[in-house]
């Protein structure tokens, strides 16, 4: 019994790490995406009737794929650890309840949509920079806290000066505050600048000012932020998938290195006492 469990977990290792294969989850992904699209439009009867049977049969890839993957981790308790593994298998547990004609039938549709992001768990590149920037939530809410506090300070500045010029687009601090997010978008800012320069003629100052402040220096942290926790992002997904996989992380090797200084030192101890 043994021997056909490690059997079934090296032939599952084998087409879970094969290209094809993974080409072809990412190829009815796309087509699973497809489909949902052409529902959104008039189509005959019978080629809506192909769109189902075109969707059970994806639907079971999805479980084959599933199981694959599952039976290809040496240690299964990790498999449901990972977050997106979870998200995998209750989409294709969901898709899998025939409930399209009932009345949890928008669930159903719903779960075909979010179908498509198993492209992102499919694919390790674009699973690393979900996770990234998930990460780096956190010091992105002080970047935008910052930018909000600048935005409100300028917003005040031009509901004060410019309200006259155009109420349409500084008529209170609210409005104010998009017609600068137009500004830092570049999105004819140009033309809001000649506008209030023909009243106030430095009030170029004011735009380019709000523009190097946003635009730049905030993007520029931003992307700072992103990259670092981008790196940290890569190195812990090597070290999950070598723990999935069995392999020696480097927590393990810096564990091991500890206890050999360990004996080594005790060998000296005693050789020391033996003299």
């Amino acid at each position: 019994m043994q021997i056909n469990i490690q059997k079934l977990q090296s032939i599952s290792q084998r087409v879970r790490d094969n290209k094809l294969f993974e080409w072809l989850v990412v190829s009815v992904i796309l087509l699973s995406a497809l489909l949902i699209g052409a529902r959104t439009y008039v189509i005959p009867g019978s080629i809506i009737t192909l769109m189902h049977w075109l969707d059970a049969g994806i639907t079971l890839l999805f479980l084959f794929e599933i199981v694959v993957r599952f039976f290809a981790t040496e240690q299964k308790k990790y498999f449901f650890r990972s977050g997106w593994n979870i998200f995998d298998t209750l989409v294709v547990v969901v898709s899998l309840i025939p409930i399209e004609h009932s009345e949890l039938a928008l669930i159903g549709r719903l779960v075909r949509i979010f179908r498509v992001l198993r492209m992102v768990s499919i694919i390790p590149e674009l699973r690393t920079l979900l996770n990234s920037l998930l990460r780096a939530m956190p010091q992105l809410g002080y970047v935008v806290l910052l930018m909000f506090i600048i935005f409100y300070i300028y917003g005040a500045i031009g509901a004060t000066f410019f309200a006259h010029i155009n109420a349409q687009l500084w008529g209170d601090i609210s409005i104010s505050m998009l017609t600068l997010f137009r500004v830092m978008t570049f999105e004819d800012w140009t033309d809001v600048m000649y506008e209030t320069m023909a009243v106030y003629p430095f009030s170029w100052m004011f735009y380019l000012s709000f523009i190097f402040l946003t635009t730049f220096a905030f993007l520029n942290m931003v992307i700072g932020i992103v990259v670092n926790v981008l790196e940290d992002e890569h190195a812990r997904e090597k070290q999950a998938q070598d723990k999935i996989d069995g392999k020696a992380t480097l927590d393990d090797i810096m564990l091991e290195l500890r206890s050999l200084r360990s004996e080594v030192a005790q060998l000296k101890s005693n050789q020391g006492k033996s003299n």
